[in-house]
């Protein structure tokens, strides 16, 4: 396969299980080695400095784990101090809606505050280029919508946003562009626009109309939009 990510853009890497996603963000985050090929970031050759390369990206991985007896301003201090980076903890947790869980340990929180705490450690070392890795998975309705506020949010930021979901309403919402996989290789590249004109003028029709809102619209009406219960 062969593709290209353009600077401040979020860009989806869609496909079915098995397509080789999550294999391809490992190589290019210098996690697994390659087999051939040629992987450049920002410019900077895997082959030649994967260090260099480590230095300016930020990972989030399908499961976390963080040591459980740090609360998570203590985490952020651990984490900045691998990085050997000076960070404002209080500021980072602000930017994820987390201030009111600087004293709380990563097991007390609700699945959609651990996503945006993992999203946070990412930012850490303010990196050029972010992987998130499926990060809604699990996460309710409007867990999810947060998320995607705060993925916007930080491409909005300068940040460069990839990403692999198995959600396409997800990935038609965030992505400038989505490369669709199969079997390892890239069967189509665009914009969601582009591909879903280009399926349209093809003669494809839905079997029957789509209504003007979902399910998961009335969810989020009568539930409503506080982030402190998720």
């Amino acid at each position: 396969m062969s593709f290209e990510v353009y600077e401040g853009e979020i860009f989806g890497l869609l496909g079915p299980n098995g397509a080789g996603k999550s294999t391809t963000l490992e190589i290019i985050e210098t996690l697994r080695d390659k087999s051939q090929g040629k992987v450049f970031v920002d410019g900077i050759d895997l082959d030649q400095s994967p260090n260099e390369i480590k230095k300016i990206i930020g990972v989030q991985l399908q499961t976390s784990g963080f040591y459980p007896s740090l609360n998570l301003l203590e985490l952020i201090e651990l984490f900045s101090g691998l990085y050997n980076r000076k960070v404002d903890a209080m500021e980072l947790l602000k930017k994820v809606n987390l201030t009111d869980k600087t004293k709380a340990k990563v097991k007390e929180l609700s699945g959609g505050q651990k996503q945006r705490f993992s999203v946070a450690t990412t930012l850490i070392n303010q990196p050029k280029v972010i992987f998130l890795d499926e990060p809604t998975t699990g996460l309710d309705p409007q867990a999810r919508r947060n998320l995607w506020e705060l993925i916007r949010e930080i491409r909005k930021a300068g940040t460069t946003v990839i990403i692999t979901t198995h959600y396409m309403d997800e990935a038609e919402y965030l992505c400038d562009r989505v490369a669709i996989m199969n079997a390892g290789k890239i069967v189509a590249l665009a914009t969601p626009d582009k591909l879903i004109d280009d399926l349209v003028s093809t003669g494809f029709e839905r079997p029957k109309e789509v209504k003007k809102a979902n399910l998961e619209d009335v969810f989020i009406s009568l539930t409503g939009h506080s982030l402190q219960e998720e």
